[in-house]
């Protein structure tokens, strides 16, 4: 079990937020080949997945962080 501070907690998923939205441009992008595509696209869905992981448990300890998920924009 990893432990984040409540101070990293805002900026892990802002990090998490912004890789998710750089590889969603990516894909669209002429920049990758097609064979590489699905392992850009399975990457994506972990990070989008792994985003909505990370939403659910700051929400629950949001109160004890200090700020509130909707600030945070992600």
């Amino acid at each position: 079990m990893i432990t984040i501070p409540n101070g990293y907690a805002p900026m892990l998923l802002q990090a998490v937020r912004d890789a998710a939205l750089y590889h969603e441009g990516l894909m669209h992008s002429e920049t990758i080949r097609d064979e590489e595509r699905a392992d850009y696209e399975e990457y994506h869905v972990l990070l989008t997945q792994f985003l909505a992981f990370l939403k659910g448990e700051y929400a629950r300890d949001e109160a004890e962080i200090g700020v509130p998920l909707e600030r945070l924009r992600v």
